[in-house]
C-alpha cells in the first residue's frame, strides 16, 4: 500500500461575500501525479493557495498534514522549506535576468554573504540539463520561449529540492507538442526521482494520459476522487461531476441570427514586427464578420493570432502595417487604440495582468478607463458620473 504523502482535511477558505473552498478533502500518495480538475471559479487554485502558504495559517479552517505532520504555513518559503513547490499559471520568471538569476532568485548561492556565480551557472545547467533543455543558463528569460520558460520554472523547483510539484495549468499557453514534453517530463520526474505531482488541468485528454488518480472539485466541495485503476474513468464522467449534471450536449442549444449583411470586414492585412520591423507576422490575411456571426481565428502559438488581433485595434502592435478595415459599410482609419475604441473596437487582451488592468486601481476605474470622456468635465473625472457609469 502507497504512503500518504499529503492530507488536507476539511479545508474552508472564505473571501469577502464567498465562500470559495466548503470543507474541501483531498489525499495525495507518495509517488503519484494526482489531478484536480473544475470549472472555473471551482477552488482549485485557490486550494492550492493555501497548500503553498499564499493563504496562511489561520485565514482558513481545516488542516494540512504532510509526511503525518500537521503543517502550519504563514508563508510560501514555510511550504517550500518542506518541498511543496508550486508553480503558477502565470509563470513567475523575471524577464531580463538570465535563467541562471531566475533559478535561484530567493534562493541565492553564495559564499560567505556574496554570491558564487560561477555556482550559481553550473547548477543551473545541470537543472536544466534534467528538464531536457540546453540552453546557457546566461540566456535572458525573455530571449527563450513560453513552453522554455516552463521548463525553466520545473528546473527551479528541482533547485528547491523538491518533493511535492504543484503544477497549476501548466500547458495552458502551449501547442499540443510542446503540452505532451511538459506531460513527459512531469511522468519522468516521478519515474526517475520519485517527485510527487498535483497537476491542475482544463485538459481532459492530459489528465487521461499523465494522472494516476482524479480528484473532481465543484462549487468549493469535493465531489469524488477517481483511480484509474480501480475506477471507471471516463470524460462523461468528470464531466458531470464538474457541472453537476449529464452532458446531452456539451454546447447548448442557440437560435440561428447570422444576417446576410457583413458587419465587419478585413481586407489584405499586413503586420511587420514591432522591432524587427524586416520580420513579416502577418501576411495578407482577409476576413469578414456577418451580424451576428461568431468568426473563431484558430492557430498555435506564434502563428500571428494575437498580432492579427492587436494590429487591428488601432495599430496596438505592428509597424509597417497595410491593409483595409471596413465597419458597417464605412472604411475606418484606425492610427490609435483611442479611434479604434470610439468606432465601437473593443480588444479583450490575453495578458490581463501585463496589458488588461491595473491592478492597483479600483474595478470602477478600470471598468470606465476606456472611455474617460464619459465620466469627466472640464478635463476632471467626476466621481458620482464614474459611479454610476
Amino acid at each position: 500500500m502507497k504512503k500518504t504523502l499529503l492530507e488536507m482535511r476539511n479545508i474552508t477558505k472564505e473571501f469577502p461575500g464567498v465562500k470559495a473552498l466548503d470543507n474541501v478533502n483531498i489525499t495525495v500518495q507518495e509517488g503519484e501525479i494526482h489531478a484536480i480538475v473544475g470549472e472555473n471559479g471551482a477552488g482549485k487554485s485557490t486550494l492550492m493557495n493555501v497548500l503553498s502558504g499564499i493563504h496562511p495559517y489561520g485565514s482558513y479552517t481545516g488542516d494540512i498534514y504532510f509526511e503525518g505532520q500537521e503543517c502550519r504555513h504563514l508563508n510560501i518559503k514555510d511550504s517550500e522549506r518542506l518541498g511543496i513547490v508550486i508553480i503558477h499559471q502565470e509563470l513567475a520568471l523575471v524577464p531580463y535576468l538570465s535563467i541562471g538569476e531566475n533559478m535561484f532568485l530567493g534562493n541565492e548561492q553564495h559564499r560567505y554573504g556574496v554570491i558564487d556565480w560561477d555556482q550559481t551557472y553550473r547548477k543551473a545547467k545541470d537543472y536544466l540539463l534534467m528538464v531536457g533543455l540546453e540552453e546557457d543558463p546566461r540566456t535572458l528569460i525573455k530571449d527563450i520561449s513560453i513552453a522554455k520558460q516552463q521548463l525553466v520554472e520545473i528546473a527551479k523547483a528541482l533547485a528547491k529540492n523538491v518533493r511535492l510539484l504543484i503544477l497549476d495549468e501548466p500547458t495552458s499557453s502551449l501547442n499540443e507538442q510542446d503540452a505532451r514534453k511538459v506531460l513527459d517530463l512531469i511522468l519522468k520526474l516521478r519515474q526517475e526521482e520519485g517527485i510527487t505531482s498535483i497537476i491542475i488541468s482544463h485538459k481532459l485528454d492530459e489528465i487521461e494520459y499523465c494522472a494516476d488518480r482524479i480528484t473532481i472539485i465543484r462549487d468549493g466541495c469535493t465531489v469524488e476522487t477517481l483511480d484509474k485503476k480501480l475506477d471507471n474513468v471516463t470524460e462523461e464522467r468528470i464531466i458531470r461531476g464538474m457541472v453537476g449534471r449529464e452532458m446531452s450536449s456539451r454546447f447548448p442549444q442557440r437560435e440561428n441570427t447570422i444576417q446576410d449583411e457583413v458587419a465587419f470586414e478585413v481586407k489584405n492585412w499586413t503586420v511587420y514586427h514591432e522591432l524587427y520591423t524586416e520580420r513579416k507576422v502577418v501576411d495578407n490575411v482577409s476576413l469578414n464578420v456577418k451580424k451576428g456571426e461568431v468568426v473563431g481565428i484558430y492557430g498555435l502559438m506564434g502563428s500571428g493570432r494575437t498580432e492579427l488581433a492587436m494590429s487591428i485595434f488601432g495599430q496596438a502592435y505592428g509597424s509597417n502595417i497595410t491593409g483595409t478595415i471596413v465597419k458597417n459599410g464605412e472604411v475606418l482609419e484606425l492610427n490609435s487604440i483611442a479611434e479604434a475604441i470610439t468606432s465601437g473596437i473593443s480588444y479583450v487582451t490575453e495578458d490581463r495582468k501585463e496589458n488588461g488592468l491595473l491592478l492597483g486601481s479600483s474595478i470602477m476605474h478600470n471598468i470606465t478607463l476606456p472611455r474617460m470622456d464619459f465620466v469627466s468635465k472640464g478635463g476632471r473625472i467626476d466621481k458620482y458620473l464614474e459611479r454610476k457609469t
